[in-house]
């Protein structure tokens, strides 16, 4: 549900009155607050009243919204849309454990995660730069990556969570190679492409110039693609930061690009497509998704949010879910 105080209840409950309307559609199962999602479906009107389920039973045929109540049920105060409290930080992280633990369990096919307050974790003690980390800190993931997903563009970050002056120190060859590795690994696995092709981006104006500007291109990258590369992967570059992006004839000249930090992709990812772009954690033994958008402190209870980035995340899970499916049938 993320956090109680922010827009995660409202995108939600629109979400699953969108799926509501479809032919096929997943079961979804809320782990949050059921008083939080009942008093916003309250005000929404129009969309699916959550269903209390404590476990230990069959879900409801329902292709609607379904709350599991968290370890304790929430306070009003924290329940307040807008103001965010150390008690909803603390119950949104308890949301996260519980649904990873319930799919590394094999009880759900994937996990979708709506936006958390990362002042809120760390003020209840949770000192987790997001949830990626946290979610690789339980599965006990040794590699793992963040890829921004949209109908148009695909990007893979090397690094992520850390103030620009850190980056170069942060990039070896281990850390490009993984980064191609897990990308190609899951293009192959959810998208049933044979040989995607991957472009890698530098990190210096004009990839460096031939060391002019900076000697990363050299020292790192283009080793790590030479590793990707012996490994049958079709991965090319460093590719010029401020012309990777040009479409050529409307299409990009690679199947996905990997970016050497965050702002580098998200960028042109969040230009390109915002409300529809998803966040997938790779490396993570379960299926991860997330909207690429944060609490929305400002909307929380105006009944304004858009939902269209959830609904996709939604949709990006269920289909790497049936295509897991159809992969261990076969």
């Amino acid at each position: 549900m993320g956090d109680p105080a922010g827009i995660g209840a409202e995108v939600i409950l629109k979400a699953a009155k969108a799926l509501r309307s479809r032919r096929a559609a997943p079961r979804v199962l809320v782990v949050g607050d059921l008083g939080a999602m009942r008093a916003t479906a309250e005000r929404l009107g129009d969309v699916p009243a959550p269903l209390a389920w404590r476990g230990g039973e069959s879900l409801p045929e329902l292709a609607c919204g379904l709350a599991v109540i968290g370890r304790s049920e929430l306070s009003a105060r924290a329940r307040r849309p807008g103001k965010p409290t150390v008690e909803g930080g603390a119950a949104s992280f308890d949301y996260v454990v519980d649904a990873a633990r319930m799919a590394m369990r094999g009880e759900v096919d994937a996990i979708v995660t709506a936006p958390i307050s990362k002042e809120s974790w760390n003020r209840a003690g949770h000192h987790y730069p997001g949830h990626s980390e946290l979610l690789a800190s339980l599965a006990k993931a040794r590699r793992w990556r963040m890829m921004f997903a949209g109908d148009l563009l695909r990007v893979a970050l090397v690094t992520v969570h850390m103030g620009l002056a850190k980056v170069p120190a942060a990039l070896t060859e281990s850390s490009i190679a993984d980064t191609i590795r897990l990308l190609a690994e899951h293009l192959r696995r959810i998208h049933g492409m044979t040989r995607p092709r991957i472009g890698v981006l530098g990190l210096n104006p004009h990839a460096g110039e031939h060391g002019l500007f900076g000697t990363e291109e050299k020292c790192v990258i283009e080793p790590a693609i030479g590793r990707a590369r012996r490994d049958r992967i079709d991965a090319f570059g460093p590719l010029a930061p401020d012309t990777a992006f040009i479409r050529e004839c409307g299409e990009f000249k690679f199947d996905a690009a990997v970016a050497m930090y965050h702002d580098q992709g998200l960028i042109a990812l969040k230009t390109l497509e915002f409300d529809r772009a998803v966040n997938v954690t790779l490396g993570l033994p379960f299926i991860r998704t997330s909207p690429d958008h944060g609490t929305a402190l400002e909307l929380a209870g105006q009944d304004k949010a858009d939902h269209s980035s959830l609904l996709a995340a939604i949709e990006y899970a269920w289909r790497a879910a049936l295509h897991g499916r159809a992969k261990r049938a076969a």
